[in-house]
């Protein structure tokens, strides 16, 4: 499961393909290479699967001994991405620093406020929001300021969106943590589960830190060094050895 110093956020775990889904006030994003699919049933937003994960498992479980055990645990479950861009770091900001159960909480009523689908929110109308009416839905001052920067930042093209599918890790990420709110965490969090970049390490995540004490080294607490070292066995694939990690520690992801 993700755990950053302050707070968590997941992703589906569902193998539903879909089609390409469409950010909020901006062109459509592309999934990562090799993502395919078909849109979902009644009317659900886009879901879609990375088409390299059966590649990707397969190398795991060739070099790494702990992968080879984990894969088969989890079957045909697997990252998923469904929702768009500026909607799925809207719910980062909500998640701060509150359980997964408050935060569903406070997005179910920010959504309600809003209007239209949860998985699909308006920047423009989330920067239109009067102060109020956000703070009635249960969110703080500071979260209010945030999700209208990421909006202001959405609306005025401050963010690349339909360029993302050729840019690189880290100018996608130089990009994110210019808006309030957003640190390296979420956007690492952002390429892995809605862009499904297949080889993001976010090594500020305390749920990796763990799994990979637990599965690696008996339980002993381990170091951003040794967690490195231990990823750079998984490359081109440390997403996807990321995921398999969080699942031994909690099955049940997030849905995001």
């Amino acid at each position: 499961m993700p755990l950053p110093p302050t707070h968590a956020a997941g992703a589906a775990t569902a193998r539903t393909s879909a089609t390409r889904s469409t950010g909020a006030g901006t062109a459509a994003v592309a999934p990562a290479p090799g993502a395919e699919g078909k849109a979902a049933a009644r009317g659900v937003r886009a879901i879609v699967t990375p088409g390299y994960w059966d590649d990707a498992c397969r190398h795991l479980a060739r070099r790494d001994r702990v992968m080879k055990r984990l894969i088969p645990r989890f079957g045909e479950a697997r990252l998923a991405s469904r929702g768009d861009a500026f909607t799925t770091l809207a719910r980062s900001i909500v998640g701060q620093q509150i359980s997964v159960k408050a935060a569903q909480s406070v997005w179910d009523r920010f959504a309600a406020v809003l209007g239209g689908p949860s998985t699909h929110l308006a920047p423009r109308k989330v920067r239109a929001l009067p102060g109020p009416a956000m703070r009635e839905a249960g969110l703080s001052a500071r979260k209010c300021e945030y999700l209208r920067d990421l909006a202001g930042h959405f609306e005025d093209g401050h963010v690349h969106v339909a360029d993302w599918a050729q840019m690189d890790d880290e100018a996608i990420i130089g990009e994110l943590v210019a808006i309030r709110g957003i640190g390296r965490w979420t956007a690492e969090m952002f390429l892995i589960f809605h862009l499904m970049r297949p080889d993001v390490l976010p090594l500020d995540d305390l749920g990796l830190l763990k799994g990979i004490s637990l599965n690696y080294f008996s339980g002993e607490p381990v170091s951003r060094a040794e967690a490195r070292e231990v990823g750079e066995a998984w490359a081109p694939f440390r997403s996807v050895a990321t995921w398999y990690i969080w699942r031994s520690l909690d099955p049940l992801p997030v849905e995001y």
